[in-house]
């Protein structure tokens, strides 16, 4: 089979998982409170269960870096916003809008116009120690000043979260050409630095997503989504020697591609963003007319006698 179907076929399966870890981890955030720190989220069970989806979804990941580039295999993870829309609303209870419908089109319209430009070989070169050690500082530069406080911190959180991700997808690429491809020993400084970078990156994208959506699902997810593959495609392009196929034509529709599939998240994350989860409507909604509560003056032995009352009666003093 094709090395650019395996790829491609890896990083569908691989959406789904990380939609469905997303849409777990939004419901999640929705029940935690903003106070809460790591400790409380390893005793829930809803915690590890997006721990594993996610965990899921990146062992798929990994399989398909290493049948397709960064510039193909990254672009594909924007579905896991389009999956995240059915999965989100069948999580709240509700019916997919026309706008999410709308978004998702453009979505797919656009990463189809983009994937005809990825290169369609597969990777066979590699970050080197010093390279690796330059990605990992500067992407750690870039994520302490997104995380500093300041206005609008769930879509800051969500840039970091999608840039770490992208960074760690890149490096896990290096990773896996290098230990299958045997192009070096087995053990060396620099795939041990590398597979310490990953590990880190990629925790550090967990949690930063968490934190983003506190806020909601739609924007943040949004953001990480196109963060995500801006980051991979740029150390892809810029120091693996990865390429885009054809001449003018092709940055032609690579753009256009771009801005349908931009135009797309957009759409999908101001749909979501309007529409407020099951547990959000019944939280707003009224609970009902307060208890009142009435003391009088009569009772069995002469004493005063608490008797709640559901009607919106001012509360009332003294004898009857």
């Amino acid at each position: 089979m094709n090395a650019t179907v395996i790829a491609v076929a890896l990083s569908l399966v691989s959406a789904a998982a990380y939609a469905s870890a997303a849409v777990a981890q939004a419901r999640l955030a929705g029940r935690t409170e903003p106070g809460g720190g790591l400790l409380r989220l390893l005793g829930r069970g809803a915690w590890w269960s997006a721990v594993a989806l996610n965990a899921g979804g990146a062992l798929l990941h990994v399989a398909a870096l290493k049948y397709g580039p960064l510039t193909l295999v990254q672009p594909l993870g924007a579905l896991t916003l389009v999956a995240a829309v059915p999965l989100g609303a069948r999580s709240a209870g509700r019916r997919v809008t026309r706008t999410e419908w709308r978004g998702t089109i453009l979505t797919l319209l656009g990463l189809g116009a983009l994937l005809t430009t990825a290169g369609g070989t597969a990777p066979h070169e590699t970050l080197s120690l010093p390279e690796a050690l330059a990605v990992g500082a500067g992407t750690m530069a870039v994520v302490a000043g997104l995380s500093r406080p300041g206005t609008r911190p769930g879509l800051r959180h969500a840039a970091a979260s999608g840039i770490t991700s992208g960074v760690a997808s890149a490096l896990t690429q290096t990773l896996t050409v290098s230990v299958t491809d045997h192009t070096g020993p087995l053990f060396s400084w620099r795939l041990v630095v590398v597979a310490l970078l990953v590990s880190a990156f990629a925790m550090s994208g967990l949690l930063l997503s968490q934190t983003a959506y506190r806020g909601g699902l739609g924007a943040p997810l949004a953001v990480v989504t196109l963060a995500n593959p801006v980051a991979a495609a740029a150390i892809g392009l810029a120091l693996l020697g990865e390429r885009l196929q054809g001449g003018a034509t092709s940055l032609l529709l690579a753009l256009l591609g771009t801005a349908a599939a931009v135009r797309g998240v957009i759409l999908l994350s101001r749909a979501q963003a309007r529409t407020p989860a099951t547990g959000d409507r019944a939280a707003a909604s009224p609970a009902g007319p307060p208890s009142r509560v009435v003391i009088g003056s009569r009772g069995p032995v002469g004493g005063q006698v608490l008797r709640p009352e559901l009607e919106p009666d001012p509360v009332s003093v003294g004898g009857a």
